[in-house]
């Protein structure tokens, strides 16, 4: 044990700069003064807290072109709904409370202005009892067996 130099200190590895100390202009300068290789890249929508990115094709979307446009549902539709719903008594209010929606999407499917959605347009089916899907849209809506 006569060997060990107490005094020596052996240090096996630096630690580098932190990652606050790596990104200051300062650093990066310093950097490209000895040569080495920087690599900088800009974060795409870098602290915006963007989390529903909209990309182009639903930018042309928005615009409607002629070529380009979401269906709307049908004032027919619309026209269904809103006599349905006043021959049950229902508000508009109490329509969407019963269909677990909010009030300005039965607003928009009568005025015509939504996207038709199937699983929406199922649920006012059955809460006024009019078909609006199909061929014959304003009949009563037949609850029989569903056969298998």
């Amino acid at each position: 044990m006569a060997e060990s130099d107490w005094d020596t200190v052996t240090v096996l590895r630096k630690k580098g700069p932190s990652a606050a100390q790596a990104k200051s202009k300062q650093a990066i300068l310093a950097a490209q003064r000895r040569g080495e290789d920087v690599e900088t890249s800009k974060k795409w929508a870098a602290g915006q807290n963007k989390q529903h990115s909209i990309t182009k094709n639903t930018a042309k979307l928005d615009r409607e072109t002629e070529e380009l446009h979401h269906d709307r549902v049908p004032l027919e539709v619309g026209k269904v709904i809103q006599q349905g719903r006043q021959s049950k008594g229902l508000t508009q209010k109490d329509l969407a409370t019963k269909i677990n929606e909010k009030p300005q999407v039965i607003a928009d499917y009568e005025c015509g202005r939504a996207i038709p959605n199937n699983q929406v347009l199922g649920k006012i089916e059955r809460a006024i009892g009019l078909k609006l899907r199909g061929r014959d849209i304003g009949k009563p809506l037949e609850t029989g067996p569903k056969g298998k």
